[in-house]
């Protein structure tokens, strides 16, 4: 079992160190006016409507930087009343502010106006902070409170909205000396064993089915050097750890709500899942104590059922016939 620890640390020793907004863990206040009929009417890629980026970054009064903002994705664009987002700086703006180092960032938003939707929000934040423990290619976050101003004609409404930024994958790359690939269409086992293998686990913990590492749905691929491939994860909010209630089961899996687990990564060496086994029950510690940090954004009976979701899958990782049955003998041979 030493190769693959050998390989892990090979590939994780060039990481640089990341940029001054997710050096730090505290939620960053930041203010937004836009008109959300506006901003939806924007559907090409490329086409960014200019506005201001509002923060207090320290003290009690607000700075601000000019920026570039447009809608993203597909079905929270359609279904929700606050769109996910893509903010875009000029390069060099960025410098001397909290955001240096940032020319891109995508924003999550909650969906929907509810009350528990920054509930819902923190759950898909929390999925990217339990991957953290697990494997160093992740995409970093920083949670956000939002002084959200809708703007409708002569008349604005007001929200305090919880949300979080996430770093562009570019920026991923770079830290590890890689590059962020978008025209490929590997075959899953063409990606680097080990690491395909914990972001399939990951998915399987948190109960999502809405990915495709080769059509690079809700995944990313950084290539380190020749043909090194990692993937990378992101967008959770389909996955039954976050049980939005607009998620759907995803056709074809045998499931009939969200919150059901199946496994659906590709069948590699029995060794390297028991390895893989090993480090989740390893970084099970940490991955509770996550939760944990973030009680207060709860209520009990949210943080109750949240942590025993968590729970239910290393109960499965600790029993050698459940493990067996939901993910060794249920992987994917083609």
């Amino acid at each position: 079992m030493l190769f693959p620890l050998l390989l892990f640390g090979l590939l994780s020793q060039a990481q640089k160190k990341s940029t001054p907004l997710f050096e730090e863990e505290q939620a960053l206040n930041i203010g937004l006016k836009l008109s959300i009929k506006d901003i939806k009417k924007i559907t090409n890629d490329t086409t960014y409507a200019p506005s201001v980026l509002y923060y207090k970054a320290s003290g009690e009064s607000y700075d601000s930087i000019d920026m570039s903002i447009r809608t993203r994705g597909e079905f929270r664009l359609k279904k929700c009343y606050f769109p996910p987002l893509r903010i875009k700086m000029k390069k060099g703006d960025e410098k001397g502010t909290v955001f240096e180092g940032n020319k891109s960032l995508k924003l999550v938003v909650p969906c929907m106006t509810s009350s528990d939707n920054n509930m819902l929000i923190m759950r898909e934040y929390l999925c990217y902070q339990i991957y953290e423990p697990i494997t160093p290619y992740y995409f970093n976050t920083r949670l956000v409170n939002i002084d959200f101003t809708e703007e409708s004609g002569k008349k604005t409404k007001q929200f305090q909205l919880a949300g979080f930024f996430i770093e562009d994958d570019d920026v991923v790359a770079e830290r590890f000396n890689g590059e962020a690939r978008e025209d490929l269409k590997l075959h899953p086992m063409a990606l680097h064993d080990t690491s395909a293998i914990r972001y399939e686990f990951f998915q399987y913990m948190i109960a999502n089915t809405d990915w495709s590492t080769t059509f690079q749905h809700n995944s990313k691929i950084l290539l380190k050097g020749n043909n090194t491939f990692i993937p990378l994860a992101y967008d959770f909010d389909m996955a039954g750890f976050v049980n939005a209630p607009y998620a759907t089961v995803s056709e074809g899996l045998g499931i009939t709500k969200v919150t059901d687990r199946v496994y659906r990564g590709f069948c590699r060496a029995p060794e390297l899942f028991e390895y893989t086994r090993k480090q989740y029950l390893d970084a099970e510690p940490k991955m509770m104590g996550i939760l944990d940090a973030h009680k207060s954004y709860f209520t009990d009976k949210e943080f109750d059922q949240t942590k025993q979701f968590l729970g239910e899958f290393f109960t499965i990782l600790k029993s050698d016939s459940q493990f067996k049955t939901n993910i060794v003998n249920s992987c994917r041979t083609k």
